[in-house]
């Protein structure tokens, strides 16, 4: 990477609990405080009052209405509406408490909020999505997993203690596999007892681990692991190369280790893994995925991760899959792990959010990638998923300023750029602010 190329350093970048950045202007109107996100903006070139509020009066207007024909209304001189505003150039938009306008020079379409069909539109689209979500942050363990170079045990321990201090409720820190059944993952996961032991007294968040078997649960107890985490295959063939077993045998398996956890109190979370598609065999069915789901929720899983491995969903392929784990599975007990192959992460989000999901897994920075699914991408990353919920309205507690900067941090020691759309354009709003 040039030294052109080579992205600004977060670290410069103040702490923002929201998305504060917005474009630097000496005659641009600032954002109200509770406007701050997704969806904020301001009049590039235009004058504001002291309040930061846009208060813009339009007379003799022409309103349409977006039922597929125009309406056009009169309005008297004199009426005034105050409305937060962005303008570009002649387009203008409006947003208000009374209607959303999108006006330009031409043409000004309204959203009337008296109609009760646009109203039972939005709340359709919109209505059914919790206000809160929990995060649960896989960067340690599922993003490093797969990087060919070692980390520091060090930097993976300072990585999770920085991911807690951002307010994320769970960070998945370590597996602990045999290297005789993943020789490609145990250089990268050697250190598991060591990361454990590390960081066992962190409070703020819970720190589960991945257990393949009884032998890894134990070991993970020993080194003072309070959570743990088991993983099956929707696709025989993928569970044969990934874990070197069946489905059934790895269900068997995984039978014993939530036995032994039950016993010890520890709370146990399923993953499924290629829910939508697999490497070797193609497309999978939504049956095999509940069947799977249903097994993991009866040995007694508080929740059940349904993971698209090779990052092939869209939110066409989502649908029926969460429709038929809902039929086996309660959906508060569901969470969802998309990886961003082929950039539709977001999209598969904002539907499960829809059918009532409330639990996403995703990586800082969009670490990660699956050794044995070859091109798939990394995790959808934890930043862009904040954003989009910071714009939707819906609580994560997650300080999305503080995030960044661990993505700058794990990203200078991986000598790599962020994987993260929401870093990068952040980073380049503070590089052009700084030539102000």
């Amino acid at each position: 990477m040039s030294s052109l190329e080579e992205p600004l350093g977060l670290d410069k970048l103040q702490s923002l609990s929201t998305i504060d950045i917005q474009r630097f202007s000496s005659t641009a109107c600032r954002p109200r405080a509770e406007d701050m996100g997704m969806g904020s903006c301001w009049i590039e070139g235009r004058n504001c009052c002291s309040s930061n509020d846009c208060n813009e009066d339009y007379d003799g207007y022409t309103r349409e209405a977006f039922q597929w024909k125009r309406q056009t209304r009169e309005t008297s001189q004199g009426d005034s509406l105050k409305r937060r505003t962005s303008s570009q150039g002649r387009s203008c938009m409006v947003y208000g408490s009374v209607c959303d306008s999108w006006y330009s020079s031409d043409h000004q379409y309204c959203f009337q909020c008296n109609n009760k069909d646009i109203r039972g539109m939005a709340n359709k689209f919109l209505g059914g999505i919790p206000k809160f979500v929990k995060i649960v942050e896989v960067g340690p363990r599922d993003g490093l997993q797969n990087e060919k170079d070692i980390v520091p045990t060090a930097v993976k321990v300072e990585l999770i203690q920085r991911l807690v201090s951002c307010g994320l409720p769970v960070v998945e820190a370590t597996s602990f596999v045999s290297p005789k059944w993943v020789p490609q993952q145990w250089p990268s996961l050697a250190d598991a007892k060591d990361v454990m032991e590390a960081v066992r007294n962190l409070e703020a968040a819970r720190l589960p681990v991945l257990t393949p078997n009884l032998k890894g649960f134990e070991a993970a107890i020993k080194a003072g692991a309070k959570e743990v985490a088991i993983f099956a295959s929707a696709s025989e063939s993928f569970s044969k190369s990934n874990i070197n077993c069946s489905i059934e045998e790895s269900l068997t398996r995984y039978r014993a280790v939530s036995l032994a956890a039950k016993k010890l109190s520890i709370p146990v979370r399923g993953y499924v893994s290629c829910v939508v598609g697999c490497p070797v065999e193609g497309a999978i069915s939504p049956s095999k995925v509940a069947y799977v789901a249903k097994q993991l929720y009866d040995m007694g899983c508080f929740e059940i991760s349904l993971g698209d491995t090779i990052g092939v969903a869209t939110p066409g392929t989502i649908v029926p899959m969460l429709e038929a784990v809902m039929t086996v599975v309660p959906v508060d007990k569901l969470a969802v792990h998309f990886h961003d192959t082929y950039g539709q992460s977001l999209p598969n989000i904002l539907l499960s959010l829809q059918m009532g999901i409330s639990t996403i897994d995703s990586s800082v920075a969009g670490l990660g990638g699956c050794p044995y699914a070859k091109g798939a991408s990394g995790n959808v990353a934890t930043e862009d998923v904040v954003y989009m919920l910071n714009g939707l309205g819906v609580k994560t507690n997650v300080d999305l300023g503080k995030l960044l900067l661990v993505g700058d941090f794990i990203g200078k020691h991986l000598n790599r750029r962020s994987g993260s759309k929401t870093a990068i354009a952040l980073s380049r709003v503070t590089a052009d602010a700084s030539k102000i």
